[in-house]
């Protein structure tokens, strides 16, 4: 495999973009997402930040014309591609084998919406990297994560102000849900910021890359009810937790019951707490009264 991963791929410019999108009659739609990276630097430092290795089973979610399909197929076992648009789906094995024709053979593509992927052909994955829609990035993530137990790392470029939101510490202006749902499968860090320059067409807004590491969940709870108590705690996120709670408990002298059962202070808004508060929150609703 070593000697195999040392073929270098021919990247895709922003001329060879245009004329790829052309041949293909493709106009880049906002419905989809569609910004297309015409940077060979800018995918070359995702693969670089994904930790990518010979050992890898990628996933890679919405490829487009194949920008980062070309950079990272030199460097993994596998790349799998989930496509929802069936003429980029159709066309990318065709330009891997223009672009790559060694590395062909380690490319597979799934025309799919990956918010409803439940399985992938092949080997198990042990990593998602992709250029994610705005508009679905967070959902794609966390159904990925989800889904896929054998993901290992996650590398993403998503717009700055979700990445802002997934990298989030408790008590910032930014910590949401997104935040804490991430924290449940990973230690998320942000991994740079991209310019809006590299992408045709050019978006009205800069990306950053974020970077998750698995790891371990809270023990003793199941994830449906933590995100139950995430969902409402973020619902109203000015209220106090006694509050904001309190028709997931049933009351809000119910709720109070069940935080400081937990440990938390009802007085409490969830921008303060960890994934690990929420955690207790939902364990001690479910657990029996000493």
């Amino acid at each position: 495999m070593s000697d195999e991963t040392s073929v270098e791929s021919r990247l895709l410019g922003s001329a060879d973009i245009r004329r790829l999108a052309a041949d293909l009659g493709l106009r880049p739609t906002k419905t989809l997402g569609q910004n297309f990276v015409t940077d060979p630097n800018t995918v070359r430092r995702i693969v670089r930040c994904a930790e990518s290795g010979p050992g890898d089973v990628v996933v890679e979610v919405g490829p487009g014309l194949g920008s980062l399909t070309l950079a990272l197929l030199p460097h993994v076992s596998r790349v799998i591609a989930v496509e929802v648009d069936p003429v980029l789906a159709g066309a990318l094995p065709s330009t891997v084998q223009k672009y790559a024709p060694a590395l062909a053979g380690r490319l597979d593509v799934l025309r799919a919406d990956a918010l409803r992927v439940a399985e992938l052909p092949g080997p198990p994955p042990t990593a998602l990297v992709a250029n994610l829609p705005y508009n679905v990035a967070v959902p794609v993530i966390l159904h990925m994560l989800e889904t896929f137990p054998s993901l290992q790392r996650v590398l993403v470029m998503v717009q700055k102000e979700v990445a802002d939101r997934l990298a989030a510490p408790p008590g910032s202006r930014t910590y949401g849900v997104p935040s804490v749902k991430a924290a449940w499968y990973a230690d998320v860090t942000r991994a740079g910021a991209v310019g809006r320059t590299v992408f045709w067409p050019v978006p009205n807004v800069d990306s950053g890359l974020v970077l998750m590491r698995r790891r371990e969940p809270p023990e003793g709870v199941e994830r449906k009810a933590v995100f139950a108590v995430v969902d409402a705690a973020f619902a109203q996120r000015r209220k106090t937790l006694r509050a904001a709670l309190a028709g997931w408990a049933g009351s809000a002298s119910a709720a109070e019951d069940v935080l400081e059962a937990a440990r938390v202070d009802p007085k409490a808004r969830g921008e303060q707490l960890t994934v690990q508060d929420f955690a207790r929150i939902a364990a001690a609703r479910t657990s029996p009264r000493q």
